[in-house]
């Protein structure tokens, strides 16, 4: 079903491509569109892991350098029936994470340097289960593909923009046509996202809380980050924001994130894990993990 999932979603965006292209240079504009869709494709598929960790400074850890960080990972993956997956650290001051990797064998999972400072042991956990809960999934491979593909046609508009396609005596709409157009695809990729990435969050809730056999954990994580991410700013993804569904928390706030938000709500979330908690749910420890 994912791979299913993962093909209409690269088709409908593939198809984003083509109306940006054919309405800004008809169809010498539609053709250079597909070939760009079709190299972002491939692209994508092979590389948008090393683009998205690239792109948020991410470093490698290893046992050595984050012993803690790391052998939890490692735990969490066992547990999971997984592959170990690469680790990674983001110099972040708001609390978040993300997965990415075309499959479970080539997954890595990144958390911000908020995190680390900001959550528990027990929070940690539930959070790198969520995560590893996508990769179990093989959520990862849409959800990167997906971040660089809406990136991609974002950039498709704005190039036409300035290089004139408004001027273009084959493009059909004019330069109004060709403002409105600019505007109105990035916002469709972003709604594909949407429709996809929130059924999504509820699974990998789901699948952390199995892993950890504590829905708590993640509950406490998901409060906990929510919170954080109202006041302390990504600049990163608030230059990406089609990456912003990578992550276990928007990472956005303000303006017109919330009319597109690519996750459900948080208060929602945690009352799915309370129930799933039941009568077994233990308070979690405050404080900082280490």
């Amino acid at each position: 079903m994912n791979t299913l999932r993962t093909g209409i979603l690269m088709a409908a965006l593939t198809g984003l491509f083509l109306a940006v292209g054919g309405a800004l240079g008809g169809a010498n504009g539609m053709a250079i569109a597909f070939a760009f869709a079709l190299a972002t494709n491939l692209f994508a598929y092979w590389n948008s892991d090393k683009v998205l960790l690239s792109m948020y400074g991410a470093r490698e850890v290893d046992a050595t350098a984050e012993p803690d960080l790391y052998r939890l990972v490692e735990q969490l993956a066992q547990k999971a029936g997984l592959p170990m997956p690469r680790v990674y650290i983001t110099d972040n001051p708001q609390p978040n994470a993300f997965a990415t990797g075309r499959s479970p064998e080539h997954a890595a999972v990144c958390v911000t340097s908020g995190l680390l400072s900001q959550v528990n042991q027990e929070e940690l956990a539930g959070v790198l289960a969520h995560e590893l809960g996508h990769v179990k999934h093989r959520d990862t491979l849409t959800m990167t593909i997906t971040a660089v593909m809406a990136g991609a046609i974002s950039m498709l508009a704005n190039m036409a923009f300035f290089m004139g396609g408004g001027r273009d005596r084959n493009n059909p709409l004019g330069l109004v046509g060709m403002l409105v157009v600019m505007l109105l695809a990035p916002i469709a990729a972003v709604l594909v996202q949407a429709a996809i990435s929130r059924s999504r969050e509820f699974d990998a809730d789901k699948a952390g809380a199995e892993i950890t056999g504590r829905p708590m954990w993640l509950a406490s994580a998901l409060s906990r980050i929510d919170t954080a991410a109202q006041r302390i700013d990504n600049h990163p993804a608030d230059a990406n924001p089609a990456t912003a569904h990578m992550f276990i928390i928007n990472p956005l706030h303000g303006g017109v994130s919330g009319l597109f938000s690519s996750h459900p709500s948080t208060e929602e979330r945690v009352a799915r894990l309370r129930a799933m908690a039941g009568g077994a749910a233990v308070p979690v420890r405050k404080g900082p993990w280490g």
